[in-house]
């Protein structure tokens, strides 16, 4: 895959709302082929709806949050924190007690092979 050079004004782009299971997040997505990059808000006790599978970079730019396993682990990422993992390594869902804003990039390069 090849991208041309470009900026993202994420002013431009517009919000979705997922509800959790306790608070909401919103989402700003940028879609490419075989790419996706998200600018996320976590409100307050946001606690997400699924466990997921799917691969992701996961970048704390404000606030913290706690990336939970479905085994029962628990990490907790502060601002300037990044995780990564690729697609079907991790059972996991994100919960956050005051919010936070997160860049999130996945796609077709996270895959298992």
């Amino acid at each position: 895959m090849l991208i041309d050079f470009q900026t993202i004004d994420w002013t431009k782009i517009q919000k979705t709302e997922h509800c959790g299971t306790t608070g909401t997040c919103f989402w700003q997505t940028l879609q490419l082929n075989g790419l996706r990059i998200r600018l996320v808000t976590y409100s307050a006790q946001y606690l997400a709806d699924h466990w997921c599978q799917k691969g992701h970079i996961v970048h704390c730019l404000e606030g913290s949050f706690i990336s939970q396993s479905e085994q029962g682990e628990e990490t907790l990422l502060t601002k300037n924190m990044t995780y990564i993992v690729s697609d079907d390594r991790s059972s996991h869902r994100s919960y956050s007690e005051n919010g936070a804003q997160l860049l999130i990039i996945d796609g077709d390069f996270l895959k298992s092979e």
